[in-house]
């Protein structure tokens, strides 16, 4: 039997879940490509996402993983599923313009019975194309196909016991991979040396648990570059009186713990200063409304209203749900902390607060992963919640 990181029942209580949404909407079937997905009905895990894959889910039986024939052996490896569950299409059908997978694909349904069903597909997604569609569409023209994005994904918002305590894994790697910055950053340092140590601090792990790959590459950008989120490192050395702020995550099978710090090298001035003690401020007012019953947005309007207060404006949201993730993004694509945002938070979901600025000159990132508790918010990290000073 596979090494499944869950029991057997937890795997049982997920699929009824997804079954009960698909029922309330009226499917007969959806087809799961978010690898994130994937994984926590099945257990599914494997870099075969470039290709077309999936998990056929109907309103009863097992689940059936199709995919590229080679992984069906790495779902044999990995998924709770029977061999007769596992189905692989050929290898002509690989990045091949005059055919396509999802042509084997509409063969299962049909071999299923769905031909004239309703089935769900995941339609806004990073791993489902507009060919697929067409070929589905061509190839089961009584078949009613209908949007699904985001449908198991709701389901995952509430964590069990154990996906906690695998966050709380992951949460001691981010930890150590903080620590690390602080300790090598100097001037001089190339970036993508700073880069190369935290990947290595990444993968060895922490408390005797091994680490994961993040779902995203670490951001590390410093200066200038710092003042736009998303940019990621080159061979430039690190220089006195500039700010780097790192974006990464600790990663334990597949759960995801990202956090922000930033690292100022020299004397910062006083605007960094401020801006720090207005995040620090604001995030603390975010998280005393971080508790069950109260809504995603109640936290982004306490947040924004303290940070607005002393002189600071962010306009993109302030966090987002976290868990189970694979490239290229370690959110769970469903609540957000913003105005407008209704979801209501409950116990055992999980978060990236997210409040990052980005000044004329620099970037400022102190970021908190959480987990909502029956009384509030818990920090999974104990990184102090600072801006960071050296030399």
């Amino acid at each position: 039997m596979p090494d499944l990181p869950f029991t057997r029942a937890e795997y049982d209580q997920r699929l009824a879940r997804t079954r009960s949404a698909m029922a309330e909407r009226g499917l007969d079937a959806i087809f799961v490509t978010d690898p994130s997905n994937m994984h926590w009905l099945t257990g599914y895990d494997g870099w075969s996402f470039y290709v077309h894959q999936g998990v056929l889910v109907g309103l009863t039986g097992d689940p059936v993983w199709w995919g590229r024939a080679m992984d069906a052996v790495g779902a044999t490896l990995t998924t709770w599923l029977p061999a007769d569950h596992i189905r692989g299409y050929d290898d002509t059908y690989v990045q091949n313009p005059a055919k396509h997978p999802m042509e084997d694909l509409s063969a299962l349904i049909r071999e299923k019975g769905l031909e004239r069903g309703a089935i769900g597909f995941e339609l806004d997604n990073y791993y489902f194309t507009a060919a697929a569609f067409l070929s589905l569409q061509s190839n089961l023209p009584q078949a009613a196909l209908k949007d699904a994005t985001g449908l198991v994904n709701w389901q995952r918002a509430v964590k069990s016991p154990t996906e906690i305590d695998f966050m709380r894994r992951a949460a001691r790697i981010v930890e150590n991979m903080h620590r690390v910055v602080v300790e090598k950053a100097e001037p001089g340092l190339k970036k993508n040396e700073l880069v190369a140590e935290i990947y290595r601090a990444s993968v060895l792990g922490a408390d005797g648990h091994w680490g994961d790959y993040p779902a995203i590459v670490p951001m590390a950008p410093s200066g200038v570059d710092a003042t736009a989120p998303h940019l990621t490192w080159d061979d430039q050395p690190l220089r006195a009186g500039e700010s780097t702020f790192c974006e990464i995550a600790g990663a334990y099978r597949r759960y995801q713990c990202p956090q922000s710090r930033t690292l100022f090298l020299g004397t910062p001035p006083q605007k960094y200063l401020d801006a720090e003690q207005a995040v620090l401020e604001a995030v603390e007012a975010g998280l005393e409304q971080a508790k069950p019953g109260n809504r995603c947005e109640d936290i982004a309007n306490a947040f924004n209203a303290t940070l607005n207060r002393l002189g600071f404006q962010k306009d993109s949201r302030c966090g987002y749900a976290i868990g189970l993730s694979y490239p290229p993004d370690w959110g769970e694509r469903t609540m957000s902390f913003r105005r407008g945002d209704t979801s209501v938070l409950k116990p055992g979901m999980t978060f990236h607060f997210m409040p990052a600025l980005w000044l004329d000159d620099g970037g400022l990132e102190i970021t908190e992963p959480i987990v909502i508790t029956e009384t509030g918010a818990e920090c999974l990290c104990q990184t102090p919640r600072q801006l960071f000073v050296k030399g």
